[in-house]
């Protein structure tokens, strides 16, 4: 549930325990009998509404400020996730700390989408990057991936200052590539941008189709230049099927 849909929910709850509290009530004397009687049905549904109202408080503060679930749509993170798997999400961290090399990230991403991505991330700030022959080379060293699917069956490499892909550089008209004078050098990761992909490589659209995910700002080009971009969170617990419940890595 979204914390705009539970935001309803408590609306309505709280509109039902208003009406329920100004109902004119019929002003009875009790014989000295009914005083040691149960509590009335509308004092009941005060009292469960109530206890609602304020569970749903909590949880509206938990989803928007701490951590909330997120569901998974796709196979682009197999077989690190699964379809249907439901993960927990820590909203908190990156508040105060950057995301670090292969973390698992749900973030808004650079293209048009209804929906947050989640993918690792692999490519930090002021890295050298390149994909060759199946292999991740981060600054030059070959990184050792046991998570992923199968190896990417594409040549990437940031040079030029973008994200050249099988010999074609990235269209900034559609990709995130932040311009010249934003990157420090021209074969490095810029400042506050990140390089994800999924751990399904030759099925994930990611950082190789639509450039740097950014942790903060606006994106810089692309399909939503301009629009707010960040990091959701990271994602951090498997809970849901039961079989498969464990920290994620």
């Amino acid at each position: 549930m979204t914390p705009l849909a539970l935001l309803a929910l408590i609306a309505v709850f709280a509109i039902v325990r208003v009406a329920i509290s100004i109902r004119p009530a019929t002003s009875v004397v009790p014989a000295e009998d009914e005083l040691h009687q149960t509590p009335s049905a509308r004092t009941v549904i005060r009292e469960y509404l109530d206890a609602f109202i304020i569970a749903g408080l909590i949880a509206l503060l938990l989803i928007t400020f701490v951590v909330r679930t997120f569901f998974i749509p796709t196979g682009s993170m197999e077989p690190t996730l699964q379809i249907h798997d439901v993960l927990l999400v820590n909203e908190f961290e990156y508040r105060f700390s950057k995301p670090h090399e292969g973390d698992v990230v749900v973030f808004p991403p650079p293209i048009v989408s209804p929906n947050d991505f989640i993918k690792r991330t692999i490519g930090l700030p002021g890295d050298r990057i390149r994909v060759h022959d199946g292999v991740v080379y981060r600054n030059g060293v070959a990184m050792s991936e046991p998570y992923i699917q199968e190896p990417p069956n594409y040549e990437l490499e940031i040079k030029n200052y973008g994200i050249s892909v099988d010999g074609t550089a990235l269209d900034p008209a559609f990709a995130n590539i932040p311009p010249r004078e934003r990157w420090s050098a021209p074969d490095r990761i810029p400042d506050g941008c990140y390089l994800m992909f999924g751990d399904h490589r030759t099925n994930s659209e990611d950082s190789h189709a639509w450039g740097f995910a950014q942790v903060s700002g606006t994106f810089q080009t692309g399909q939503r230049k301009g629009e707010k971009a960040g990091f959701t969170g990271h994602a951090f617990l498997l809970f849901w099927p039961p079989n498969r419940i464990g920290l994620i890595r």
